[in-house]
């Protein structure tokens, strides 16, 4: 019980660090890695070669995650500084004039859209102080948002959360996508009725149930059909844009809405980066030759087997492949270029652009790349030194046949503690994984409810909650939203934990 709970302390330390001392990612991630290198060395007898096998194959690792980070986040600040975003924003609230549909049509399906192209906190901080220009209350217009992202959150910031998952696990993506797009479209779609009952209770939720389904079920559709085709860092901004399409035409159809709706054409500029990315990634996906010519250079590395005192054993193997000219973050920075040069054709720039979008965007990249970077390593530590293992095998024998029920509550844990679902994919992957092969139950099954439930989770972040209430001017009741909020994503992933322990028994 005593080395379960050493193994567990890294884990415990973040906790208490950034709840109780309410310390950044960074810092309390800091503290982490070092508690597992010092449990790691002198409890479970790891030597220098395996400490150094753990931080080498951690930063092929924090190489193919950052890259992804600084892309999404470049191509982020690129639209935002050419005013897309902000167009976007304030032509939607034209679409309809019901209350209802407009807190849809802003907190769940622009939100997706926001999670989708840009993540870290943007999709209630932009959705928020629209809502409160709509005469919705401050608190609702900060749950109605909060309630309809999270979904979104592991194909979202370009898919950052995904990759942090195939990076962590080490299986193909392809293999995780299904079960991951199926946890996450039916969590989506309870979001809308969730924002519905939050609007205008159940007489709005039966007034607008078959609208509700069809904007939910395109979102999921095209969410699951991009990833599939391996499009994953388009897969929550397509399915958000699915949901705009679709809620269009359906609020076309309403007397009260059809002679408000804007042109197409409205739309158009902040949608054109997220285009250019589209097509740059299925260009490179599909075809061979200019996929083979960007497969050089590559970054990696062969590893040793490496043993611990305790007589733990990490095989022999590649480290994880960075293909530095088709990498998905190279790919978002070629996006990024193309759309600059759109909008500065289109006089869309003011004077000093380029020094605000760089500037803009290392400050937005450096606190969350800190906290990956200590977060992967932290997690290969405890992985080369049997910490993994040794929780795995803990979890494993009390949770027996409930570990599938319990697995969702676990990412969402990480999300808390950490603050992303990125993270928190990157710190429990691997165990959630250990603990479903001694079980023998579905490991893809698992992951995919260790990132759903991270990635509903996230929404109840502190740093999350912060960045939301700055903006819908509830700074300094950060406490009551969470409080809030908890009725809302704990419903979200109860359902999660229901339907993946009911798969977990057919599968």
């Amino acid at each position: 019980m005593l080395i379960w709970i050493l193994a567990f302390l890294p884990l415990l330390l973040i906790l208490f660090f950034m709840t109780v001392l309410h310390w950044n990612a960074a810092r309390a991630g800091t503290a982490g890695w070092l508690a597992a290198v010092l449990i790691a060395r002198f409890v479970f007898h790891a030597q220098l070669d395996v400490l150094l096998a753990a931080h080498l194959k951690a930063v092929f690792i924090i190489i193919d995650v950052l890259l992804i980070v600084w892309g999404a986040f470049l191509l982020y600040r690129v639209t935002d500084e050419a005013g897309a975003i902000q167009s976007l924003a304030d032509t939607l609230p034209q679409l309809t004039k019901d209350r209802a549909r407009q807190a849809l049509l802003i907190g769940w399906v622009f939100a997706t859209f926001l999670q989708g192209v840009g993540g870290f906190g943007v999709p209630v901080a932009i959705t928020a102080p629209l809502l409160v220009r709509l005469g919705f209350s401050q608190q609702k217009s900060f749950l109605i948002p909060s309630i309809g992202h999270g979904w979104a959150v592991t194909f979202g910031s370009l898919a950052l959360s995904f990759y942090a998952l195939v990076a962590a696990s080490g299986l193909p993506g392809e293999t995780l996508v299904g079960s991951s797009a199926l946890l996450l479209g039916s969590t989506g779609l309870l979001a809308g009725f969730q924002i519905t009952h939050c609007t205008g209770g159940w007489s709005a939720v039966r007034r607008l149930f078959v609208e509700i389904l069809l904007i939910g079920a395109s979102m999921a559709a095209i969410l699951t059909v991009l990833a599939s085709l391996g499009l994953w860092s388009s897969a929550s901004f397509g399915g958000g844009l699915a949901g705009l399409v679709t809620a269009m035409f359906l609020f076309r159809q309403s007397k009260t809405d059809a002679e408000s709706q804007p042109s197409i054409k409205a739309f158009l500029p902040g949608l054109v980066p997220y285009l250019i990315l589209i097509i740059i990634i299925a260009v490179v996906q599909y075809w061979q030759p200019l996929r083979d010519l960007l497969s050089v250079p590559v970054l990696g590395a062969d590893f040793q087997q490496v043993e611990t005192g305790r007589g733990f054993i990490t095989q022999a193997g590649r480290s994880r492949e960075v293909y530095l000219l088709r990498h998905t973050g190279t790919m978002l920075g070629y996006a990024s270029l193309i759309s600059y040069i759109y909008f500065k054709q289109k006089g869309a720039y003011q004077s000093g652009e380029v020094g605000r979008i760089l500037n803009d965007t290392l400050r937005g990249v450096v606190p969350s790349s800190l906290g990956i970077i200590a977060a992967v390593a932290m997690a290969l530590v405890m992985s080369h030194a049997g910490m993994i293992d040794t929780l795995a095998k803990g979890i494993a024998s009390s949770t027996g046949a409930l570990f599938p029920a319990a697995s969702p509550w676990i990412g969402a844990l990480g999300a808390v503690i950490t603050g992303s679902n990125t993270n928190s994919n990157v710190i429990f992957a691997s165990l959630q994984q250990q603990t479903a092969q001694l079980l023998g139950i579905n490991v893809v099954l698992i992951l995919a409810a260790q990132t759903a439930g991270g990635a509903v989770g996230s929404v109840i972040a502190p740093s999350k909650i912060i960045v939301g209430a700055s903006t819908s001017g509830l700074a300094g009741r950060e406490g009551q939203l969470m409080k809030a909020l908890l009725k809302p994503i704990g419903l979200q992933l109860l359902f999660i934990s229901i339907t993946v322990f009911l798969l977990s028994a057919l599968i």
